[in-house]
């Protein structure tokens, strides 16, 4: 017996299921209220208008209107109801969809960065809270208004039920002539939105190389295509809504005629005349709604079904036991690691271990595989085989959250957060001065903030304000130093300085060596090497060489020098 295991999405639907049930419970209380307009005409023109009762009339009136302000109250708490239960779903679900996005970018090197997701989730919450689930709620009472009509007359019955199937042709034809172009158009949506917001982020180097118009254009190509296919959507939606429309109001005059037929026939009284026609404008509201909300509710499946494939492929993470504090021994075991969306290796089979307090440099020719290791070595990407160790645990089964305060990283692009620079280098947790005064000396940036206007608590954008690519750096490398941290992995720290940055990032080595913190630079540039213990040289993903500085280093050169000369034989004297 094969067994489903429920999405995310699902479970939370479920969760959520007694509040659906109550809306629906306030839904059946609501439809049946809505008879009372028909009943009230049908005694007005049978008892009050033939009689002349004014006093009858009064008490009518009274009832209604009374029953009309329960009716609303009614339809206010059932929204009231919808409104918390979505917003409830969103709370169950917008943390995990977070996490979702973050990984999408994370396992994409930032390709695949979105808020797709939480787009999606807003958008379901907001048609919960629509008219168009109302049309669902109320559905299911059609047949009991048709029974009704039939009671009135048969022909009444048979009149709705008829204009109820032409409806439900518009509803399918509207289905056929939409779903599948507006679907089209969200899918080329988002790509376009992806593709602009990946732009913006270059900006810079569109303005300087001025490439700005020929990124309009093939951005236009597809905005242009998103409106073409909308239009198309929305030129058939709103063709069969119209015609929807003139069904409905058509159908409302027809029965009028129908019924004054069957007083003239002496059928029905012509109480009933009226409250046919105001019952089965009743009874087919639901459809007339669903038809007029379709769009909507086309957005909302296509987001409901990307959420649920998207939670069904991404799994929550699992809760790791807390380990102890670790100590920053690296251990590669045959690591074989894959990009994501790759499916070539990078690092193909390493082996090699860095003991505590190793200072390594890594180099090699560019797409060695350098960045690569920093990651793998991180925990950010996975080995596809093998694995790599933590003080003898797989680095994946530590606690991130745990992890994190023991781990230093300075990428190569720099990335300051919006927030102040105290914030930025205390990592956006509780901020402790003196480590974070500490953390800035050793990356030689103290001074350069204390001559900002605001000093630590000046505030910088995501691109670091005014500040320089070295000044940025700085601060990044600070914060990869803040609280001490056991395993520090620099890529390219660098690549920005000059020569006082480059003094000062030998200055926070050997502070780094001195509290025993494991260190991994990677760099092109030989100068901050000679602060290096160990050498570890990538060769197309392979490990070429790595050991003692010196070793390394006397190995690379007896390769680069030329085989020594072979002197000519002498020729023979006869």
């Amino acid at each position: 017996m094969r067994v489903t295991i429920k999405s995310d999405l699902e479970e939370a639907l479920l969760l959520c299921k007694g509040a659906f049930l109550s809306a629906a419970g306030f839904s059946l209380l609501i439809n049946f209220l809505m008879i009372i307009p028909s009943i009230y005409m049908l005694q007005v023109y049978d008892r009050v208008v033939s009689t002349g009762n004014k006093s009858t009339l009064l008490m009518l009136t009274l009832i209604v209107v009374v029953l009309f302000i329960t009716m609303a109250a009614l339809e206010w708490v059932r929204s009231q109801i919808l409104v918390k239960v979505s917003s409830r779903l969103e709370l169950l679900l917008n943390q995990r969809l977070f996490k979702i996005a973050f990984k999408q970018s994370l396992y994409s090197g930032g390709q695949r960065a979105t808020t797709q997701p939480l787009d999606d989730l807003t958008g379901l919450r907001q048609f919960l809270t629509g008219n168009g689930l109302f049309a669902f709620f109320d559905a299911p009472w059609m047949p009991i208004y048709l029974g009704m009509l039939f009671l009135f007359h048969p022909w009444y019955g048979w009149f709705s039920v008829f204009t109820g199937i032409l409806l439900c042709i518009v509803a399918a034809a509207t289905e056929k002539a939409t779903t599948k172009i507006l679907s089209e158009a969200n899918n080329v949506a988002m790509q376009t939105r992806g593709a602009l917001g990946r732009n913006l982020r270059n900006a810079e180097v569109i303005e300087s190389m001025g490439m700005l118009d020929r990124i309009r254009e093939r951005w236009m190509i597809g905005a242009l295509k998103v409106l073409e296919l909308q239009a198309i959507a929305s030129s058939r939606a709103g063709l069969l809504t119209a015609l929807s429309k003139v069904i409905r109001l058509s159908s409302q005059s027809l029965i009028l005629g129908l019924g004054a037929y069957l007083v003239i026939e002496r059928e029905i009284s012509p109480g009933l005349m009226i409250a046919g026609s105001i019952l089965m404008g009743r009874a087919l509201a639901p459809i007339d709604m669903i038809i007029g909300t379709w769009k909507g509710f086309i957005s909302a499946r296509d987001q409901y079904a990307r959420l649920n494939e998207l939670l069904r492929q991404i799994p929550a993470d699992k809760e790791h036991m807390l380990l102890p504090d670790p100590e920053g021994r690296i251990q590669l075991e045959n690591a074989v690691v894959v990009p994501p969306g790759s499916k070539l290796p990078v690092l193909k089979g390493l082996n090699l271990i860095i003991e505590k307090g190793d200072i390594v440099g890594v180099i090699g020719p560019s797409g060695a595989g350098k960045s690569t290791l920093a990651r793998a070595v991180l925990g950010i990407w996975p080995t596809a085989n093998g694995a790599i160790r933590l003080d003898g645990a797989e680095v994946f089964n530590w606690d991130r959250e745990h992890l994190g305060q023991f781990i230093g990283y300075l990428p190569q692009d720099i990335e300051l957060f919006e927030g102040t620079i105290g914030e930025n280098i205390a990592r956006f947790g509780d901020i402790d001065p003196e480590q974070v005064v500490e953390a800035a000396k050793m990356a030689d940036v103290h001074e350069l903030i204390l001559r900002l206007p605001e000093g630590y608590d000046t505030v910088i954008g995501i691109t670091g304000g005014n500040l320089s690519g070295g000044q940025r750096q700085r601060i990044g490398l600070a914060r990869a130093l803040y609280g001490n941290p056991v395993l520090v992995v620099l890529d390219e720290p660098n690549s920005n300085l000059d020569e006082l940055g480059e003094a000062a990032l030998e200055k926070a080595l050997i502070k780094l060596k001195q509290k025993k913190s494991t260190v991994m630079i990677i760099t092109h540039r030989n100068s901050v090497l000679s602060k290096v213990d160990k050498l570890l040289v990538l060769n197309d993903g392979l490990l070429s060489v790595y050991g003692p500085k010196d070793q390394v280093i006397a190995h690379l050169q007896q390769q680069q020098q030329p085989p020594a000369a072979v002197p000519p034989a002498q020729p023979k004297i006869a």
